[in-house]
């Protein structure tokens, strides 16, 4: 592609806008246009557009939607240090955890000093003191003389300070400080929150701007005339016309596949419904064994509520197609939450002394009201003592609905080793193209990177692998700390060297899930095909070099010559394409939001123009405008062709196993993103400043030079990592 061509026109379309709008990455923002809210703890959002040049198979074409994003309030670093802590008392000192969260808060902020009238004076933060204001002394003059903050803003400039016992804010060098007192102090509007926001902040952003499919469209459609193209002088130098409608493009709507389920149940198929079916008349295909398990409540609830909600539980699971023994092992135990720890370990010591070392299959944990306690618990059972737990929040047990139950069970049965539905077409001879011919394993594999300010923690790379072949349903998932930030995946292949033995030992994610793929099914795949999430356009071409590479490798290491022909397909979900029905409100067009129809797919007209690619809305919209995940074919050496790739990854997307409904992200991949977030909790619990988002360690508040190292995970114990244990 001519990339740089198409660069230098992107820019031209953005000269205007960007000296309007508050420009950030692709995306422009104002308070022009429209309401900025409120969203909690001294952030506020702002409507925007995001505008993007792209060359599609119709030419150049102009992709334009509608954003939001948070913004600092413009309002004094009091006032916003009040909000972001909630605090009531502003007298109170701020305690050392406090003084460490405005400052990764503040850190880079822009403020303006409003202590002389004649003059405003704009600085960046750099820090805030580690002492209060009323003991910070600092010299006035070349002799030496010090003086402390407080006298010399009452002496110079007749400015009595009140929140003497907080700390200033520190701009400049650590060598040469300068001291503002936050109470003199402004934030200056429009300066993004690049953070991670909290979940309330995240709620408040999505009710201020999730729009149903036909207000959105009515959204991007005024935004593109207040933008007004036609009168760009910057366009019409380059002679760049915009035409301001949307474009119209040709789509299909794949079929649902059959789902199979227990010859034993009412109903052995299913056809699912626009996405959607449920577990009535069926049973699972294959239903876990669950002989030994037990409870253990941190909440608030009654030990009858406890007893009552497991003993439904278990007849659910028993209904739906499990062997589920009604009795747990032990009785069920009641712990604090500030006891976490050595209650789940009391529990395991317990049920090892009662079952003489035959191992818990499943331990139910009723978690604390207060949130936070999850990661730890996972971290425990998975990484310290080998148990698969089920984690149920109390306000969701203490008033057990069926579906929530149905729900559970599904999750349960995957983590005893079942299988919840099957693709029907999986037992027959040739049913599903590409797949059911030879031996195939799907892989999917993603990167979560930490939030924006966590400079020293690292990116968790997840791949998983199916292990059940023809069924594909099966997937076993392994995970890997790497460098900060790092796209791709570190651990896909490695050699390392054993000093004892001297001599160099093959190992990394893909060669160990080959051989438990061999290990399960006794073949060895014959075909591989690669989902990838979370690659940016930029990083293509360098992701697809080194991990193709490192699939090879791990190929050939197993045997020689052994190299199965891979197809690797990049998933996106993070893009601003977004397809609205022709027609709204016409029901053969809509699922009920409103939203195209589960199974659409889009592959001309806006797709690349020379590459295989296509969007697919495989999922039925809930709320707002459903968003297509787009699927970039980078390489494929087994020459599918567009239909059946695009059937293929449509028909995998009904069989997640966590809920009766067709998803938006081929399950591969969505696995992968899964196991990854668990990892975050591994790391995480060791280092929490107390933050309620995963990934929030304490140690970001120092700034390291050079690369820091990565602290490797803990290691998932065996028998969770022959489950689905991160659904």
């Amino acid at each position: 592609m001519p990339q740089e061509t198409i660069q230098v026109l992107d820019v031209v379309l953005r000269e205007s806008p960007s000296w309007n709008y508050v420009t950030v990455s692709r995306s422009f923002f104002s308070t022009t246009f429209g309401h900025r809210g409120d969203i909690g703890e001294g952030l506020e959002c702002w409507r925007g557009y995001y505008q993007s040049l792209r060359p599609t198979q119709m030419g150049l074409s102009l992709n334009i939607d509608i954003s939001a994003t948070s913004f600092f309030k413009p309002v004094t670093v009091i006032q916003f240090v009040q909000e972001f802590l909630n605090l009531r008392d502003a007298s109170r000192p701020l305690n050392d955890r406090d003084r460490v969260k405005i400052k990764k808060a503040l850190r880079g902020v822009r403020v303006e000093t409003n202590h002389q009238q004649d003059q405003i004076r704009r600085y960046k933060i750099t820090g805030i003191t580690p002492i209060p204001m009323s003991q910070l002394i600092f010299p006035v003059d070349e002799r030496g003389t010090r003086m402390t903050v407080v006298q010399y803003f009452m002496e110079r400039y007749n400015y009595r300070l009140q929140y003497t016992s907080w700390p200033c804010l520190q701009s400049g060098s650590d060598s040469r400080p300068v001291y503002l007192p936050m109470e003199a102090c402004k934030i200056v509007e429009g300066q993004r929150y690049s953070k991670k926001l909290n979940d309330k902040q995240v709620t408040n952003i999505l009710r201020a701007t999730c729009q149903r499919p036909q207000q959105r469209e009515q959204s991007i459609r005024e935004m593109v005339l207040h933008n007004k193209y036609a009168e760009d002088k910057f366009a019409q130098e380059f002679g760049i016309k915009v035409c301001s409608d949307l474009v119209s493009v040709p789509a299909r709507v794949l079929p649902p596949p059959m789902l199979r389920y227990h010859e034993s149940g009412k109903e052995k198929t299913c056809a699912p419904s626009v996405g959607q079916w449920n577990m009535i008349n069926k049973k699972m295909i294959n239903g876990g064994t669950i002989d030994k398990w037990a409870c253990i409540t941190f909440s608030r609830m009654r030990p009858e509520e406890v007893h009552r909600f497991c003993c439904d539980l278990v007849q659910m699971c028993n209904a739906t197609g499990m062997s589920f023994c009604p009795r747990p092992v032990l009785d069920i135990r009641t712990a604090t939450p500030n006891n976490i720890e050595n209650a789940l370990r009391d529990v395991y010591r317990r049920t090892a002394e009662i079952e003489k070392g035959k191992p818990l299959q499943l331990l139910i944990v009723i978690l604390p009201e207060v949130s936070g306690s999850y990661g730890k618990i996972k971290k425990v059972c998975e990484t310290d003592l080998g148990i698969v737990s089920q984690c149920c929040l109390p306000r969701h047990a203490s008033r057990p609905n069926k579906q929530y139950l149905e729900n559970v069970a599904l999750k349960i049965n995957v983590k005893a080793g079942g299988r919840n539905t099957v693709l029907d077409r999986a037992f027959v001879r040739n049913g599903i193209p590409f797949v059911s011919e030879v031996p195939t394993i799907i892989f999917g594999a993603d990167v979560t990177h930490p939030p924006p300010g966590e400079d020293s923690a690292s990116s968790i790379a997840a791949v998983v692998a199916s292990m059940d072949w023809p069924e594909i349903t099966k997937y076993r998932g392994l995970v890997s700390a790497q460098p900060h930030r790092q796209e791709i995946i570190e651990d896909l292949f490695s050699v390392i060297k054993d000093p004892q033995r001297g001599i160099t030992v093959n190992g990394g994610m893909i060669r160990e899930l080959l051989i438990a793929f061999r290990r399960r099914t006794g073949r060895r795949p014959e075909r591989i095909i690669f989902y990838r999430d979370g690659v940016s356009e930029g990083q293509f071409s360098h992701v697809l070099l080194h991990e193709m590479d490192a699939i090879r490798k791990a190929c050939a290491s197993l045997e020689e010559g052994y190299l199965p022909p891979v197809t690797f397909v990049v998933v996106q979900k993070r893009h601003h394409t977004r397809l609205f029905p022709e027609v709204h409100g016409r029901r053969e067009m809509t699922d009920k939001s409103g939203n195209i129809l589960p199974g659409t797919v889009v592959d001309l007209m806006i797709c690349h123009p020379t590459e295989f690619d296509f969007y697919l809305c495989s999922h039925a919209g809930i709320q707002g405008t459903s968003r297509p995940t787009h699927y970039h074919v980078l390489y494929d050496e087994n020459h599918f062709t567009a239909d059946a790739l695009q059937s293929l990854t449509n028909n995998l997307c009904y069989t997640y196993a966590r809920c009766t409904r067709a998803v938006s992200v081929v399950p591969p991949a969505y696995y992968a993103h899964l196991a990854a977030f668990r990892a975050r909790y591994y790391v995480e619990g060791e280092s929490s400043d107390g933050g309620s988002t995963p990934g929030s360690s304490g140690q970001a508040a120092v700034a390291r030079e050079g690369p820091v190292e990565v602290r490797q995970l803990p290691n998932i114990k065996e028998n969770v990592k022959d489950v689905m244990f991160y659904c």
